[in-house]
């Protein structure tokens, strides 16, 4: 049985963060084809850590910068590892490629850091994004792991589109892999069973933060022409400032976390999620076409989502459009059905589980086989393997040493 790592940068939480979804769902995809997976994890589990052992997945706790690591790592002897994120690689990489060269080296950006990180400067300055925003410290970081790495997954089209076209990456270092669907639940309640708008996602994230202080902004606008509506706010991790923003005579609720998002979301009418900025793929948007809920959005809220199929709901430019459109899908039930019909379309053609999973470990197994070529291909990547990871290993042999010194 083939061995698969994955190196965490935290203990996944499904129930809190889409990325915790997303890792299981590519566990499954690994274990669909019989590989025995191990999780390693530097980071304390939480009270919401998804329990691991219950998909018999061995799961152990390393060190930051600690030569412990070499030895788990050539005990386990893996044919592929995966890095959660690029900070995951820069702190492993070097240690995986001294102990396994010969293992298949895989990066899991979740969303390109660097494109999330220019889009928050760029709002928050409240202007536009110039080329050379791009060209920041983590950009530099994330470009040099996707080269360091034999394969790197992307999440959405927008993003391979950006790294092939804009930034030159070679596209055969280079998946796109997005969320993954392997049912939907038409099952659910109708338009007339179901009252009230919802938002929904992690406190943590500032970018779902910033949707929260929009929704401020624009809830008093949809609450005068529907005064008996109410916004329940849904999100793990809720922080003191959020509390703050709660008041029941304007019907703005935060709710905190979710218990169950399918229960929440079957009883409401309509998402609301104007996404000032971000990247990747929003998994809230995702999980609402899964489940029949019609949503109203933004470009980036939507970005990746829907190709060219009409959106399960209305995707907005403006915040009247936004007002407005929120306001008419809530009251007009055939607006609201065919929003439904398109989410289960979007899923369906562009989202579905079966569309991915063989042509994925296939692009694996192709790799695995003719990995010598396909990394002498990648020169760069041997430049920056040489280069940029000497002095990372010697940093962290440096710190290390301090630390026992201690």
């Amino acid at each position: 049985m083939k061995q698969l790592v994955i190196i965490g940068t935290v203990w996944p939480e499904p129930s809190s963060t889409a990325a915790g979804s997303r890792m299981l769902q590519i566990i499954s995809l690994f274990q669909k084809h019989e590989y025995n997976i191990s999780f390693l994890c530097s980071a304390s589990p939480s009270d919401f850590s998804y329990d691991l052992t219950q998909l018999s997945i061995t799961t152990q706790t390393i060190q930051l910068n600690d030569s412990g690591f070499d030895t788990i790592i050539k005990d386990l002897n893996p044919d592929v590892v995966l890095f959660d994120r690029f900070m995951i690689e820069e702190q492993y990489g070097w240690r995986v490629m001294e102990h396994c060269p010969n293992a298949l080296r895989i990066l899991d950006t979740e969303d390109l850091h660097f494109l999330r990180k220019t889009r928050e400067a760029a709002f928050k300055q409240n202007r536009k994004i110039l080329f050379e925003d791009y060209l920041s410290d983590v950009f530099k970081r994330e470009l040099a792991s996707i080269y360091r790495c034999d394969l790197t997954l992307l999440i959405s089209e927008y993003e391979m589109e950006l790294a092939v076209q804009t930034f030159k990456l070679n596209a055969s270092l280079l998946y796109y892999l997005p969320f993954l669907s392997e049912q939907i639940n038409e099952n659910v309640p109708n338009f007339n069973e179901r009252k009230h708008f919802i938002s929904i996602g992690n406190f943590l994230h500032e970018p779902n933060w910033q949707t929260v202080l929009q929704l401020k902004q624009l809830w008093k606008f949809i609450k005068k022409e529907l005064p008996e509506s109410e916004l329940h706010v849904y999100g793990a991790y809720v922080t003191e400032k959020a509390k703050q923003l709660h008041n029941e005579k304007e019907g703005f609720l935060i709710k905190g976390r979710a218990e169950s998002v399918t229960e929440v979301y079957a009883k409401s009418k309509v998402l609301l999620a104007p996404i000032p900025y971000g990247a990747g793929l929003k998994g809230k948007l995702f999980e609402a076409m899964q489940l029949g809920l019609p949503s109203i959005t933004t470009t980036v809220g939507a970005e990746g989502m829907n190709g060219n199929l009409d959106w399960n709901g209305f995707i907005t430019t403006t915040e009247t459009d936004f007002i407005n459109n929120a306001i008419l899908l809530y009251t007009d039930e055939d607006r609201w059905k065919k929003a439904q019909l398109n989410g289960y379309q979007i899923i369906e053609k562009r989202f579905k589980k079966a569309l991915f999973d063989v042509d994925f470990l296939t692009r694996i197994e192709e790799l695995q086989h003719n990995l010598k070529s396909h990394r002498n291909e990648n020169f760069l990547g041997q430049v920056l393997q040489h280069q940029s990871l000497q002095s990372t290993k010697y940093m962290s042999k440096w710190i290390e040493a301090k630390n026992n010194k201690v």
